[in-house]
């Protein structure tokens, strides 16, 4: 799995495509950069995290795990998420979700 860090605020970036053109993109600060076309993805990767399956899919403009998570606006039952340090070192992080349907999101602080 291709992992890359936002130079700025050091978040997980998530890959994007705008015109045309595949990005990384940092959710937090929008900080952006061209991928490097030499650069391999991971289609799809399954494991496991509690003992619930999480798909790791590259669908669209996304590439991102993909969880079974209720959209509280939707009611969808599958969502992409995602992990921030949102509070203090010593906090826990924040998990965020993303509906694959209406693309709502939505947070939960472990």
């Amino acid at each position: 799995m291709a992992l890359k860090f936002c130079p700025k605020c050091h978040s997980i970036m998530t890959l994007t495509k705008v015109n045309g053109r595949s990005i990384w993109k940092c959710p937090k600060c929008g900080y952006e950069e061209e991928v490097n076309p030499t650069s391999r993805l991971v289609e799809r990767t399954v494991t496991k995290r509690d003992d619930k399956p999480i798909v790791l899919t590259k669908t669209g403009d996304e590439a991102l795990p993909k969880v079974k998570a209720r959209c509280p606006k939707c009611g969808y039952e599958e969502a992409y998420f995602w992990v921030q340090q949102t509070r203090a070192a010593d906090e826990p992080p924040t998990r965020f979700y993303k509906c694959v349907r209406c693309g709502y999101v939505w947070r939960e602080y472990e």
